[in-house]
């Protein structure tokens, strides 16, 4: 089974920065990517963010804003969020897919809240 845990949530005012960390532990096997996603309140789960071994992708509001990037030792993923804005608000989970032999799995972290004053 694999576990993901992030750090690196807080309260930052409007145009600040944070750096958010998700780190795979348990039976990973092989990952085959890790992202993060978001919920505001009212709002539906979106993707902020992914990256795999063939691409890096980013949500139109973030683009320009939040870099991921993975460590693969350490089996960590991050995300750097700069210009940071009211709407940024929300709880941001993490993702990972990949495989222990042939059981795919789909693990989430417990997510960690981003709030952005204006």
């Amino acid at each position: 089974q694999v576990q993901l845990v992030e750090s690196g949530g807080g309260l930052v005012q409007a145009g600040g920065s944070l750096r958010l960390s998700c780190a795979a532990s348990g039976t990973i096997g092989s990952i085959s990517s890790m992202g993060w996603h978001r919920q505001a309140p009212g709002k539906q789960r979106e993707l902020v963010a992914v990256t795999s071994s063939t691409i890096i992708n980013y949500a139109d509001s973030v683009k320009g804003r939040f870099t991921i990037s993975r460590d693969i030792a350490k089996n960590t993923v991050y995300l750097q969020m700069s210009s940071l804005k009211a709407d940024d608000t929300a709880v941001y989970f993490c993702n990972a897919w990949g495989a222990v032999g042939a059981d795919i799995y789909d693990a989430w972290g417990q997510g960690t809240q981003v709030t952005v004053s204006s």
